[in-house]
């Protein structure tokens, strides 16, 4: 991996951690990176940290929403940059990627999550409405802060089985958005 800007992805327990307010910046930087490559991509910041205040795993989840012929040279520029395919159980198909990676930045390292998503499916808009909703309500915010907040109390450290539990509470919002 060496000489490459994105390094080895650092698998960790879930966990709530507090906003950090560096996100977007790094956001910013990383699709600066995949923009240098392919700047015909539309890369955008997703999840909790594109969320001002909203406490989360601490991940910067990016999405590129991709078209018709678009999908390999993605993944080759990620590879290219240093990204990895994910080395968990039921990593998602290579048809709709996520590549994993870190960046350090001020010191600290940062866990990154690129989402690689058909432009055609619904699961792009599902994202952004996700992420503008919690943006536009402090309420709906806070009750998924204490839903995260309560996985963790329960026990739950394995990331994979955060994210499915978790999973109940967009699925839910997204519903009562569509009414």
């Amino acid at each position: 991996m060496s000489g490459r800007p994105i390094g080895e992805h650092e698998h960790a327990p879930a966990a709530c951690l507090p906003y950090d307010p560096r996100a977007p910046e790094v956001a910013r930087m990383v699709t600066g990176m995949i923009h240098q490559q392919l700047p015909h991509v539309l890369v955008e910041h997703v999840g909790s940290t594109a969320v001002p205040g909203c406490a989360g795993k601490g991940v910067i989840d990016l999405l590129i929403p991709y078209r018709e012929g678009e999908l390999e040279p993605v993944k080759e520029t990620l590879q290219e940059l240093g990204f990895q395919r994910q080395s968990t159980r039921n990593p998602f198909p290579e048809d709709r990627p996520m590549r994993v990676g870190s960046i350090r930045h001020e010191g600290d390292t940062f866990r990154l999550h690129v989402h690689v998503v058909p432009a055609s499916s619904g699961e792009p808009d599902e994202l952004r409405a996700f992420r503008d909703r919690l943006r536009a309500d402090p309420e709906m915010m806070e009750a998924y802060v204490r839903r995260k907040r309560d996985i963790i109390e329960s026990g739950t450290t394995d990331a994979m089985d955060y994210s499915i539990v978790k999973g109940s509470f967009v699925r839910k919002a997204l519903d009562e958005m569509r009414r």
